[in-house]
């Protein structure tokens, strides 16, 4: 498997694990075994120890001073602002409606790596976004859950500042992939964000009774910590290295359909002719996207 190949499979991956992440995650918030501050600050404290422990038996690269400002910026947005935003605000909404509102996330990277990477905007791309916002679009309207939450609106709103955050995250990010392997500035990232962190969801934390947790809420307890932060920020970086930041954006087209598929076998929502029709728009638009033409010698 080539690198680029590589990275096309790590960002499925990511995506993968972000869709299952809406409704499981969702579960054990909305039956109150962890309030939402008290899972992030959970997620990140597993997520760091888990990355502390692999920089001691991978290669290390050493981080230049100037550039822990920018770790700890990329933390902010990254770790901090996204994922406070992103729990509270599927406490919320449904996961539906929170995975297809995360989809305007490729709009904003897309201008921000036109403006601040200097990235080229092609035609196809072009054409692959508005394909995928359509499809997109379609999931937003026709797509309903029974798994709705107590104010949707609010909840959409915080899952909108959550994708302008991760769009900021994911530019800052794509600059240090280029000077740094991943392994080397990622526990870093982690470390930043669990300190400033601390404040926010230490008193939910506290509040957890520990011993009420089945069998599937210490599954999905540990499915958040292992799979949707230490996966998705293991394997989000290596796919930068490789990709374009706008192509990784656009990657989060696919997790409506996840999100979906995945509700749709735990029996929160059913599929239909406009359904399939959405998803095959998204499929085509990421193809589209991250299609690269050969070169003609």
């Amino acid at each position: 498997m080539n690198s680029r190949a590589f990275a096309i499979f790590a960002l499925f991956m990511v995506q993968l694990l972000y869709g299952l992440n809406y409704t499981i995650a969702k579960a054990v918030m909305n039956e109150n075994y962890i309030k939402p501050f008290g899972f992030v600050l959970l997620r990140v404290t597993g997520a760091t120890v888990l990355f502390w422990l692999l920089s001691l038996i991978v290669p290390q690269q050493k981080i230049e001073k100037k550039d822990f400002i920018k770790l700890f910026a990329a933390a902010l947005f990254g770790v901090v602002i996204n994922m406070l935003f992103f729990f509270k605000g599927l406490e919320f909404t449904s996961p539906i409606h929170a995975s297809a509102i995360m989809t305007i996330t490729p709009v904003i990277i897309l201008i921000l790596s036109a403006y601040v990477l200097k990235e080229k905007i092609t035609s196809l791309k072009i054409v692959g976004i508005v394909l995928a916002l359509c499809g997109a679009l379609a999931l937003t309207i026709y797509g309903k859950s029974i798994r709705t939450g107590d104010n949707v609106p609010l909840g959409n709103l915080l899952i909108f500042l959550n994708a302008i955050s991760y769009s900021i995250y994911v530019i800052l990010i794509k600059k240090l992939t280029a000077k740094y392997h991943p392994f080397s500035f990622i526990k870093w990232l982690f470390l930043f964000g669990l300190i400033i962190l601390i404040p926010f969801g230490y008193k939910e934390l506290q509040e957890v009774q520990w011993q009420s947790f089945t069998p599937y809420i210490t599954f999905s307890v540990l499915f958040v910590i292992l799979g949707a932060t230490f996966g998705t920020y293991l394997l989000n970086p290596l796919a930068l290295n490789k990709l374009k930041a706008s192509t990784v954006g656009i990657f989060i087209y696919l997790q409506p359909v996840i999100a979906g598929l995945f509700a749709i076998t735990m029996g929160a929502d059913n599929i239909d002719a406009i359904k399939i029709f959405a998803m095959i728009l998204i499929f085509t638009g990421v193809y589209l996207v991250s299609f690269k033409p050969k070169k003609i010698h």
